[in-house]
């Protein structure tokens, strides 16, 4: 297992619901909006996945997370 790979392993289905909104171009609201949680919880999401990915760029996050197959866009 890529190191790479280990990091996404740490995250927990929520944060990996979160990381994939991200992906796809979703705002903070947005997100809240469509997992129907506030915006204060999707925003510790995601400085939990900036956390364990070791980024604190959500671009960056994202682009990992679509280079490794880890987050499909369908």
């Amino acid at each position: 297992m890529s190191d790479e790979s280990a990091r996404f392993g740490k995250l927990t289905p929520r944060e990996r619901e979160v990381l994939q909104l991200i992906a796809k171009g979703l705002a903070n609201e947005e997100i809240a909006k469509t997992l129907f949680i506030s915006k204060h919880t999707v925003k510790n999401h995601i400085t939990s996945i900036y956390r364990k990915m070791g980024s604190r760029n959500r671009t960056k996050v994202a682009l990992w997370a679509i280079r490794y197959g880890l987050i499909s866009l369908d």
